[in-house]
């Protein structure tokens, strides 16, 4: 008996000073990340004298809390939506427009960290004021969160900033994940992620995309979850129903098979330009949207293009007719483009910046064609394996699968089909969130 004793006695002594040692860690590791803000955004103050792109980023920032004292009244109530960029709106939109809809007495704050994702949303239909989000510093989320006061908060998918997860749970702010993908190799799931998986558990709850998230989350004992799906899928049967119509495309395609690369890097350009100038089909047209919309870059592509080719911007009713090729110097554009394609290549995947959405051409019952590397895209990989996506690896199979889609009318409506009804039978994720708010409301 004394020996038990003994040994309930040490256990506790353990525990008491394993808790006191991973709190102290705990504590050091907030003081690193912060302090580690505090010089971010001291360099950035500096750097922004030497550098466009950091000036951009810099001055993006500095009037944010004085727009919000301007336009944030203190007899409304506000809902706070936080999303890194434009694909994170899109996937998050048809939640957005429920939660709208859901709370009609709430105003809605949406801020973006990338400036793509403002440029091209700060006009939208879901919220009354857009913002960019301040660096994750005390200083600026006290400032930011006690001027909103949000009643609830929703991020989308990878949005983890500690400083302003921590200030909403010490605020009993619920806050929410929409459509969270966790996966083992995440740093966070490390043994040295340990104080990340404490920031987690500030959220009130997770809507997961997968059984899988729903398991490592449930592996480090976060429980508050459930599996929602992926919300992509709704948004992207949404664009169906809306206004996808591009001035003089129609006329520019006039009958012709038309191919819409979106989102192309440099690897992917490399394929497709020698294809284009190889090719002797009449009967084709190509519509390419790089990724990086930078007009030096674009005149770049053009001049190594043979074909007869003209910027977006400066198609009219006069210029068309002898045009074969079109480059997309603007975004927001891409998903329209799709509604003229009766092929897709879908960038990013021959280097190593990672596959854009394949989505969006999947709605418009489209063959989608792909670069070598699609790694942790499950939808690709089920897509590939139904065939509705073909994926290549150098120029010959990029060049072998092309010309069948073009020759093949019966092939290209096989794989549209198979796309299309994909889709279908993935619907209902923004449903599964809203169900959940209902219950709570």
């Amino acid at each position: 008996m004394i020996f038990c004793k003994n040994n309930k006695i040490q256990s506790l002594k353990l525990n008491i000073f394993t808790k006191y040692y991973f709190s102290r860690v705990l504590n050091h590791m907030n003081i690193v990340y912060n302090l580690l803000m505090i010089k971010v955004e001291i360099m950035l103050s500096i750097l922004k004298f030497f550098n466009i792109k950091i000036k951009q980023f810099f001055n993006e920032r500095k009037n944010v809390i004085q727009i919000l004292e301007k336009e944030i009244s203190e007899n409304e109530k506000y809902i706070w939506i936080h999303v890194a960029s434009l694909g994170e709106y899109e996937q998050g939109l048809p939640v957005f427009k429920h939660i709208k809809s859901l709370y009609k007495n709430h105003k809605i704050v949406l801020s973006f960290f990338s400036s793509s994702g403002y440029n091209a949303r700060k006009n939208n239909q879901i919220s009354d004021i857009t913002v960019y989000l301040p660096l994750d510093t005390n200083k600026n989320v006290n400032k930011f969160l006690d001027i909103i006061n949000p009643e609830m908060a929703f991020f989308v998918k990878y949005e983890f900033w500690p400083n302003y997860l921590k200030s909403l749970y010490k605020r009993n702010t619920p806050t929410y994940l929409i459509s969270g993908v966790f996966r083992e190799s995440h740093w966070f799931f490390k043994f040295y992620g340990f104080w990340m998986r404490k920031v987690l558990r500030s959220f009130t709850h997770f809507f997961v995309q997968n059984n899988s998230s729903k398991e490592i989350l449930c592996k480090f004992n976060i429980n508050n979850c459930s599996v929602m799906g992926d919300s992509r899928y709704d948004r992207v049967m949404e664009l169906l129903n809306e206004n996808n119509e591009v001035p003089f495309l129609k006329d520019f395609k006039n009958n012709k098979i038309c191919i819409v690369a979106g989102s192309t890097w440099k690897e992917d350009n490399d394929l497709i330009i020698k294809f284009i100038n190889s090719c002797t089909s009449t009967n084709t047209c190509w519509i390419i949207a790089p990724h990086q919309i930078n007009l030096k870059y674009i005149k770049e592509l053009q001049n190594k293009i043979e074909l007869n080719s003209i910027l977006l911007s400066e198609l009219n009713f006069e210029n068309f007719k002898n045009i074969n090729l079109i480059i997309v110097d603007s975004i927001g554009q891409l998903t329209k483009l799709y509604s003229y394609a009766d092929i897709s290549y879908v960038g990013g995947g021959m280097g190593t910046s990672g596959l854009h959405n394949t989505l969006e051409p999947a709605v418009h019952k489209i063959p989608i064609i792909i670069g070598k590397n699609f790694k942790n895209f499950p939808e690709v990989s089920e897509l590939i394996n139904l065939n509705g996506i073909k994926t290549v690896n150098n120029f010959d199979s990029f060049e072998t699968e092309i010309i069948e889609l073009i020759q093949s009318n019966d092939k290209r409506n096989k794989m549209g089909e198979i796309n299309f009804e994909y889709i279908k039978r993935n619907l209902g994720a923004s449903d599964k969130v809203i169900s959940y708010l209902n219950e709570i409301k």
